[in-house]
């Protein structure tokens, strides 16, 4: 009896773990050097004005807002391009070291260092040619149907009666630009898993491959991708009512060890997701060959 898809690839992040982890790590450690301007423009007024007591004690958004607009903090920009480059710079670090654990994901044995590398390196530039065309293909159907979206939602603004029904519509379209957003998530996650475990130079192939059996098994991962984003939500939304509840505003420590957890868990999300790719890949790869065995038996000697 073949096992249910979601509990196949928790078993298989279960196994790989230390990959949440590391990348974790990593993004604490480019976030913590990003916010290091900030820090230090923010030190440079406040250890020498009263107004600390209402950032250190609480969360005063006018105090904030003040503090941004004073001369000697100077440019906003100054204070956050290094964390925008920084951002960027985690992105490009997650597209080179994906590959790596999708090779991790899919082995059944705790790859070594040197397997880890390779596979990055290997797929260095097949994963960033995927990338990009992921952003072409998102940005543009994404771009149409937030547009679509917007003269939806104000036709019915004007046309209806029930100021109730442009909210309805509105978040309506929201779920349908979330699914369809979804499914092209889905395609290119499984043309990376194809290019990693195939070994495939012609991402083209992979991108055909990943169309056909994204639709082909639509319902499957989908439901997978969609029930494991529903597990994420209640996280983000159990994680800010715990700290809501729980965490003093004047707890600094608190409301950081609380905000990193839950952002922990959220990274794992989305490599739960990577590994129901991966598992759907594996899966596919040995149907696939059983089917070829059973036809070749069937012919006769």
């Amino acid at each position: 009896m073949r096992s249910n898809l979601i509990s196949s690839s928790a078993a298989v992040l279960k196994r790989n773990k230390r990959y949440v982890v590391w990348f974790y790590l990593m993004n604490l450690a480019l976030a913590f050097v990003g916010t290091e301007a900030f820090s230090t423009h923010v030190h440079g007024i406040l250890d020498h004005s009263l107004y600390a007591g209402t950032l250190l004690h609480g969360f005063d958004l006018a105090t904030l807002a003040e503090l941004l607009s004073r001369p000697e903090f100077g440019p906003m920009q100054s204070s956050t391009m290094p964390s925008m480059m920084l951002a960027v710079l985690f992105l490009l670090a997650s597209v080179i070291f994906m590959p790596g654990v999708l090779l991790g994901f899919s082995s059944d044995h705790r790859i070594s260092r040197q397997e880890f590398f390779r596979s990055c390196g290997h797929n260095v530039w097949r994963f960033v040619r995927l990338f990009v065309l992921f952003a072409i293909v998102a940005g543009i159907v994404g771009g149409i149907l937030f547009g679509l979206q917007g003269a939806l939602v104000k036709g019915v603004d004007q046309a209806a009666n029930d100021d109730r029904l442009p909210s309805l519509v509105h978040f309506l379209s929201l779920c349908v630009i979330f699914l369809v957003m979804t499914v092209i998530r889905i395609w290119f996650d499984l043309a990376q898993t194809d290019v990693v475990l195939k070994d495939e130079n012609a991402v083209r192939k992979s991108l055909s491959w990943g169309f056909r059996s994204t639709f082909r098994n639509l319902g499957r991962l989908l439901g997978s991708y969609v029930a494991i984003s529903i597990v994420a939500a209640i996280i983000l939304v159990v994680g800010i009512v715990v700290w809501h509840l729980i965490v003093p505003p004047s707890s600094v420590v608190g409301a950081f060890l609380v905000s990193q957890v839950i952002l922990l868990l959220l990274l794992a999300m989305r490599f739960w997701q990577r590994a129901a790719a991966v598992s759907f890949h594996v899966r596919n790869s040995v149907e696939a060959s059983v089917e070829a065995e059973s036809r070749l038996a069937a012919i006769p000697a």
